[in-house]
């Protein structure tokens, strides 16, 4: 190729991106959730979207597509195209708790994604049900112990971080107990205030609203420090389970191949919602910390969350029920 030629493409190539930036979005935006409604991921999901949508000029909607522990959701936008339109909300749980559970899992958290924004942090919070005779973690061990058939803990899917930290509790308190999955974080609160299952395990935002009326009891807060949130809740140490910190985080991710100019508007815009005193104010209430990362730094955090878990999950012997 002549070298008139080779400048001819790039400068084509180039205001070709250009023109996409600035056309873009010209269409709705989906918000794809891998959870069921109501769950934390869901509510991190619909905070973004309202402000968002008004900040692009494109309606943002929530699509709740819960299912096979998160990966029926995250497999729909692997394969969705790269051009911006469909996006996932991410629980941590999923991202990088996944792959080192399920041999053949069909996306991959880096091949298949490129990151946008971290949104929120939170460490968990130990949530019984209402109906147990319980007010502290030495009650409730005390009470599994004697419970027929012991305690039954449940989680938003298989392989779940939820699911990883009531296998960790079971395992620092030597007290066996029965983990019950669901699809997402919504069904498991229902049958935790119905008295079905006795713990859920799981982010402050999809339980704390259940708190003051006493449908649901915190014991205590994963944290390495009480949340002004909470004050009353003590933390895991503080509670008599030392080193028994868990915490979780949630993402936008986008396709891979999705074109930069469209990543980094859409995160640019993100920064400013996470950044803003109505979501910290918002995130403060839920029991969170409101937290903005960039895509270069998120890509390189998930890469640390991977290596992490990883060892967790088989330290622990971890497996899929």
């Amino acid at each position: 190729m002549k070298p008139v030629h080779r400048l001819l493409v790039v400068c084509l190539a180039l205001a070709a991106a250009a023109s996409h930036a600035d056309t873009w979005p010209s269409k709705p935006l989906t918000f794809v959730v891998p959870t069921a409604p109501a769950g934390s991921t869901d509510i991190m999901a619909r905070l973004v979207a309202d402000p968002l949508q008004r900040a692009l000029g494109q309606p943002v909607v929530v699509d709740n597509k819960p299912g096979a522990s998160g990966n029926i959701g995250t497999e729909f936008v692997a394969r969705a195209a790269p051009d911006g339109y469909t996006l996932l909300m991410q629980y941590s749980g999923y991202h990088v708790g996944n792959p080192s559970l399920y041999p053949n899992l069909r996306w991959s958290p880096t091949k298949d994604f490129v990151p946008v924004a971290m949104v929120m942090r939170a460490p968990h919070v130990v949530a019984v049900s209402g109906k147990l005779p319980v007010n502290s973690m030495k009650e409730l061990i005390e009470y599994g112990r004697k419970k027929e058939g012991g305690l039954f803990y449940a989680s938003s899917g298989n392989g779940s971080i939820q699911h990883i930290a009531g296998e960790l509790l079971s395992r620092q308190t030597k007290q066996p107990a029965t983990h019950v999955p669901y699809k997402g974080s919504g069904p498991a609160i229902n049958d935790l205030v119905a008295g079905n299952v006795d713990i859920f395990i799981t982010t402050p935002p999809s339980v704390i609203g259940h708190f003051a009326g006493g449908r649901i009891k915190a014991l205590a807060y994963t944290g390495s420090k009480r949340h002004a949130s909470m004050p009353n809740v003590p933390t895991s140490a503080e509670a008599g389970l030392p080193g028994y910190e868990v915490e979780s985080w949630f993402a936008v991710f986008a396709p891979a191949k999705t074109p930069p100019e469209v990543v980094n508007k859409l995160s640019t815009e993100i920064r400013k919602i996470v950044e803003s005193e109505a979501f910290r104010k918002k995130m403060d209430e839920q029991g969170a910390f409101a937290t903005y990362m960039d895509p270069a730094a998120l890509g390189k955090f998930v890469d640390q969350e991977l290596a992490t878990w990883s060892k967790v999950i088989k330290g622990a012997d971890i497996k899929p029920d």
